[in-house]
């Protein structure tokens, strides 16, 4: 009888031991799916750094900063190394990176057709847009940095407030005296008008030209080659209104407009556009000269 007692017991123990497993919680459940997905990207890149060994690739020279985090408040380069192909622009090398390697690697880009303007970057100690710019042309390792003049807030990003200030400030406005009697008359712009105002109109307000001045370096009221550029767009145009183009001219021709620029012509050099930006500004200061001469 206590044989038996003593069975029963021991079963009873053993069923208790036998409990169910404890259920994760979703955190936990989050966590665990992170380093997993982690562990995968780990193999994945170990499998194609590999592979490498085997195809041509390019090495980048990446500036990388970040105020927010701590550990990385100190600039510094990362260097990574991606595969190339025929064809590959600044900007393809970087999305690789930051896809492959390193997914906080920031940086600016849009239409990667050098219409937006957004991902100018200052690459192999020239003022460059990264969708135009082909490796191929460029020397090995390629060498990245956010543009210079200009506060960095992250990386390859830069603050454009102040540019787009300056750009303001000429007031980029078209403004007629007078305006077609019918509504759906446009207003008409003659061939040779036309033609001389047509490299002008092309800036994609990349801040490329700004980034390269000396003066728009050491003085932070100069308006700087894109917005004077802006206002000879309009002021050049014969649409413009009279008045409205002295307004224009005496803006352009204050103490840091047109007459602080050296004629160094970097801003003309790096544009992407080809915009010719010292010729358009040597032009306005012969506007405002003849503008204040008076004969009486």
């Amino acid at each position: 009888m206590s044989t038996q007692i003593e069975q029963q017991e021991t079963e009873t123990e053993g069923e208790e031991e036998e409990t169910e497993p404890a259920v994760e919680s979703p955190g936990d459940q989050r966590r665990a799916t992170k380093r997993q997905r982690q562990a995968e990207r780990d193999i994945q890149r170990e499998t194609e750094e590999a592979s490498l060994d085997d195809e041509e690739t390019v090495s980048l020279k990446v500036f990388r900063y970040d105020p927010e985090v701590e550990g990385k408040q100190e600039p510094r380069f990362d260097d990574f190394t991606v595969p190339y192909h025929k064809g590959m622009t600044v900007l393809d090398a970087l999305i690789y990176a930051r896809d492959r390697y390193d997914s906080s690697l920031t940086f600016r880009h849009s239409c990667r057709q050098a219409v937006c303007g957004s991902d100018a970057l200052f690459v192999n100690g020239r003022q460059r847009l990264g969708c135009k710019t082909q490796l191929s042309e460029l020397d090995d390792p390629v060498r990245i940095e956010p543009l210079p003049h200009q506060e960095v807030v992250k990386d390859l990003v830069v603050d454009m407030e102040h540019f787009y200030d300056q750009m303001e400030a000429v007031e980029p406005y078209f403004d007629a005296d007078e305006l077609p009697a019918d509504d759906l008359e446009e207003q008409r712009q003659s061939r040779e008008n036309r033609e001389k105002v047509k490299m002008s109109t092309r800036c994609i307000w990349c801040g490329a030209c700004m980034s390269s001045c000396n003066i728009a370096a050491g003085d932070n009221e100069y308006l700087g080659p894109a917005a004077i550029n802006k206002a000879y767009r309009f002021a050049m145009d014969e649409r413009e209104g009279e008045n409205r183009k002295q307004e224009r001219l005496r803006i352009i021709e204050q103490e840091h407009g047109v007459w602080r620029c050296q004629t160094q012509f970097s801003c003309t050099e790096v544009c992407p556009k080809d915009i010719p930006l010292t010729e358009h500004i040597q032009e306005l200061k012969r506007e405002a000269v003849k503008n204040n001469l008076k004969f009486w």
